[in-house]
């Protein structure tokens, strides 16, 4: 496995001169989410605690933008993680049109990769936080490999993400954490320097899947 530097350092080169998509694509990204979310957190915040109805109204509206958030949302970061691959190994600057295109493309299949995953994380982190974080951990590669294998189902797709992470979830984790001093700075800059710094550690994170996929597809072969 190469160090961190290495993959922060394609990382870098991958978007010299293609920030501005990759930015583009990142604020496309949370604008989605903030327009899914937005009826929900005005619902919740004008509910009267007293009124029994209502809240029952606003639990049910819960579950109907939930579904809204992972119908519209999950897709596309399914075709957001996968656009920086894209981007550091065949040069594709097109991030904002690919997270459309591969995100929604299939649409089913990719909407319940990301709604599946979610669910497995989640169910693992009500064991206490650490599961949770070690499964995530696990299942990274999970949107890859689905876009690189269409013969695949998610099942099997999650399966293979785990066989890759396998021995290298701390290496992943450790990546992670390389980017801690960068969040830091970020926070100070009011959260406008996270549409930098979430396609760098994307970026990153794409030549860490290339490299752990080299490493197990040599040991399958061998």
């Amino acid at each position: 496995m190469k160090q961190n530097q290495d993959y922060k350092s394609e990382a870098l080169a991958a978007l010299r001169g293609n920030w501005a998509p990759a930015v583009l694509a990142t604020l496309v990204y949370y604008l989605l989410t903030y327009l899914v979310m937005a009826p929900y957190f005005v619902s919740f915040f004008t509910l009267d605690p007293a009124d029994v109805m209502g809240a029952l109204a606003a639990t049910r509206w819960i579950g109907v933008f939930y579904l809204g958030f992972w119908l519209v949302i999950g897709p596309f970061l399914v075709g957001y993680v996968f656009c920086f691959k894209k981007l550091l190994v065949e040069g594709d600057n097109r991030i904002t049109g690919n997270s459309f295109r591969e995100g929604f493309k299939p649409y089913w299949r990719n909407v319940w990769a990301a709604l599946f995953r979610a669910i497995l994380i989640w169910l693992w982190s009500l064991l206490l936080i650490i599961p949770g974080i070690i499964k995530s951990l696990s299942y990274a590669m999970t949107f890859y490999v689905l876009k690189d294998n269409p013969d695949l189902s998610v099942n099997q797709a999650i399966d293979l993400s785990k066989d890759m992470m396998y021995g290298h979830k701390y290496d992943l984790f450790y990546l992670y954490l390389s980017f801690a001093g960068w969040f830091i700075l970020c926070l100070f800059t009011l959260g406008i320097g996270f549409f930098w710094l979430i396609p760098y550690a994307q970026t990153a994170q794409a030549s860490f899947y290339e490299d752990v996929k080299a490493e197990w597809e040599m040991v399958s072969v061998g």
